[in-house]
């Protein structure tokens, strides 16, 4: 069983940090130990009359050991509305019915807990490689709530251990990761206010390049045993594990933030008297959030049983009768709205799919999706051209030869200079063993990469960047010490080598994968006939200045677009990555396969609309460059429903295969259709099947509202 253990947010520590628990809330009482800490609700799942059926067979002196009446304080309350109940009241809902749903949902969460340690005693649980743990044990779990003097422990302590018995120790270790995570976000907030801003020590680019989607992403599965909470004394000063400190943190600054925790806690009650505050993971509020971080992987552990036995539903025939299912209702729905398919694919999607389109020819099929390269003009260049009124002798007012002229001059650059300058610096050198392109072991000049540690692969902290190779040096220079980088500048056909270069060199798809298709001509700049055809209308295709494509084994495959190291993925990757590079026209950046093009007529400028439809209709993995009025353009088809693939119907063309065997395969369309199935199908089970729980146990709480009628009054007070 994968567990997926993560902290939604950083709840009480983060409420209570700013300035005192209701600092900027407009809550208006008095803040009293004894009104914060009475009891609002009280869960016992053992007082309904459902509790005797279902588990009539459990060890009742086990049950008691285990499950206890829980108590929901007031202050629990009040935690909760600062991390979410506050934004509640500022989208429109009333203080009582937030504080209402607050008390019902901290109540249900409880209940839910003492379901599933019930459950868990009742059916044990079967780990990923079919190893089953039992939990019904009344001498282990005595043995497991006692400490190491072999004293049963107590408090919260006792909660603790109940609760991580039916964990494993990997199930815990996360819980304490992200409890340690927790505290770290909470004193890093803190000690802003401390660290002294230095003036003049840098200087950064205000411009802010776009950084792929995923970037710095934590590995939800990631979690490190030797991470601690840094608070700048003790032995805590050098023991962080994979803790990063803030830039220019100093033990110092890290203590100042460590007593301001402090002092808000003490100030609201969560440090108790006598309480060794040299030790953060001693103190009870610390416990309490390790308490509910264990609760939180119990929970999650039950939704996973729920969910893996929602998907032995899903098999194959399931799944086949899924796929054909959405494939007719497209191919009926596309045939008689082109429209509609339009609007499919503005939004297609890892959970959201296209699966045919239309058309009784290739022409009429061409839909697809290309990633635009734009290499503009400069600011001077199109100056110049916005005044020029048009060509001599050109009736229809056009400029084409006057930009023709400007194209030849124009010069591109690598535009990840802020990566280097900004607030953030994402760079890092090349060395031999890791094959980058560009990369020149004398140092001069492309040896600096990017995001290296969104690219070190699995298993890491970070997920790994999607889609992004990652090994395409900066072109140009960077001094690390003067902290100034310079871009070379390039024209059209260097880019085009570039672009060539990398996606036949050894790091991406290898040599003879690239095929030229159009050269550029001899006179492309000043054409035989100017830019029209014989009728007087514009030619455009006499502005195609180069075609190529890339050569996949096999032709491309559809299935294999997001699967890590296939070729399609490789070179769909590698056009990413000089997208972010080179590319000005930011909109295309981060999108999922690029614009979406269509057989029809377009909003596009024209030049673009011929090319990328040209290029759609040859099919993925070519590519055409031509020019407009805004520099040159390196149009890249990404995907292309002309290759038609599997089931092609009179009227439809289908790229996809969906293959069960295939749904390990991550990033295959079978694993992906699968995984959205599973989103749909599964997932929604096990959350239906969570509130039918609390539904038939809603006999086992109690709220007390009048406890809490100040914070449901305070609409009547405002």
């Amino acid at each position: 069983m994968k567990m997926n253990t993560k902290k939604a947010a950083a709840v009480a520590v983060a409420a209570v940090m700013a300035c005192g628990l209701f600092a900027g809330c407009d809550l208006v009482f008095i803040n009293e130990s004894e009104n914060m800490i009475q009891t609002v609700a009280e869960v016992n799942i053992k007082s309904s009359a459902r509790f005797e059926k279902e588990f009539d067979d459990l060890n009742k002196e086990l049950v008691d050991k285990v499950i206890g009446t829980v108590s929901v304080s007031k202050r629990d309350m009040i935690v909760s509305f600062l991390s979410t109940g506050y934004n509640n009241v500022n989208s429109g809902l009333s203080y009582e019915d937030v504080f209402n749903n607050i008390s019902q949902g901290l109540a249900q969460r409880q209940l839910y807990v003492q379901y599933a340690k019930a459950y868990f005693m009742k059916y044990g649980w079967t780990d990923e490689n079919g190893n089953q743990f039992f939990y019904n044990d009344l001498a282990k779990f005595n043995e497991y709530v006692k400490d190491e003097e072999g004293n049963e422990l107590t408090g919260v302590k006792y909660d603790i251990a109940a609760c991580g018995y039916f964990l494993t120790q990997e199930e815990k270790d996360k819980a304490d990761f992200a409890t340690r995570v927790m505290f770290n976000n909470s004193i890093d907030s803190l000690e802003d206010s401390h660290i002294e801003k230095k003036e003049d020590e840098k200087e950064y680019d205000t411009e802010v390049r776009t950084t792929p989607t995923g970037l710095n992403t934590t590995d939800s599965d990631f979690y490190d045993n030797d991470y601690r909470v840094y608070t700048g004394t003790g032995e805590q000063n050098s023991v962080r594990g994979s803790y990063e400190a803030k830039d220019d943190s100093t033990s110092t600054t890290r203590r100042r933030a460590y007593n301001d925790l402090l002092a808000s806690l003490k100030s609201n009650d969560l440090i108790q008297k006598g309480e060794d505050t040299s030790d953060i993971e001693t103190l009870n509020y610390f416990l309490l959030e390790r308490k509910a971080d264990y609760e939180d992987a119990l929970i999650q552990k039950l939704g996973d049983v729920f969910t893996e036995q929602s998907e032995q539903k899903i098999d194959a025939d399931y799944c086949n009768r899924q796929f054909a299912s959405m494939l007719d209702t497209q191919r009926t729905k596309y045939a008689a709205s082109s429209s509609d398919l339009e609007k499919a694919m503005e939004s297609v999607s890892d959970t959201n799919f296209v699966l045919t389109a239309t058309g009784d020819s290739p022409a009429e099929s061409a839909y697809g999706f290309v990633i635009n390269i734009l290499l503009p003009f400069s600011a001077a260049q199109t100056d110049e051209l916005n005044a020029i009124k048009q060509d001599y002798g050109d009736k229809k007012g056009n400029k084409f030869a006057a930009r023709a002229n400007l194209l030849k001059s124009l010069k591109a650059t690598d535009r990840r200079g802020s990566w280097f300058r900004g607030a953030t610096d994402y760079s890092f050198k090349a060395t031999a063993d890791m094959d980058a392109y560009g990369y020149s072991e004398s140092g001069k000049t492309r040896e600096w990469l990017f995001f290296e540690d969104s690219l070190k692969g699995e298993g890491t902290k970070y997920e790994p960047l999607k889609n992004y190779l990652g090994k395409y040096t900066y072109n140009g220079t960077w001094d690390e010490e003067a902290r100034k980088y310079k871009p070379y500048q390039i024209t059209v056909d260097e880019f085009i080598a570039e672009m060539e270069g990398y996606l036949t060199s050894d790091v991406a798809l290898g040599a003879g994968k690239v095929q030229t298709l159009t050269q550029t001509a001899a006179d492309y700049f000043d054409p035989a006939g100017g830019y029209y055809d014989g009728n007087g209308d514009v030619d455009y295709s006499k502005f195609v200045y180069y075609a190529g494509k890339v050569n996949f084994e096999g032709g491309f495959n559809a299935n294999e677009m997001f699967k890590k190291g296939s070729e399609e993925n490789l070179a769909f990757s590698v056009i990413n990555e000089l997208s972010f590079a080179y590319n000005t026209d930011t909109a295309g950046l981060n999108s999922y396969l690029g614009y979406a093009i269509t057989a029809n007529k377009t909003s596009f400028v024209s030049e673009f609309e011929y090319a990328s439809q040209k290029a759609v209709l040859a099919g993925a993995g070519n590519y055409v460059v031509v020019p407009s009025d805004y520099g040159w353009h390196i149009i890249y088809c990404t995907f292309s429903f002309v290759d038609t693939g599997y089931g092609a119907t009179g009227g439809h063309n289908t790229p996809f295969k969906f293959d069960y065997d295939k749904i390990e395969e991550e990033g295959t369309f079978s694993n992906l259709f699968y995984e959205s199935i599973k989103a749909n199908t599964a997932s929604s089970e096990s959350t239906n099947r969570r509130s039918k729980i609390i539904s038939s146990y809603n006999d086992s709480y109690e709220i007390f509202k009048d406890r809490y009628s100040d914070l449901t009054s305070l609409d009547k007070n405002a």
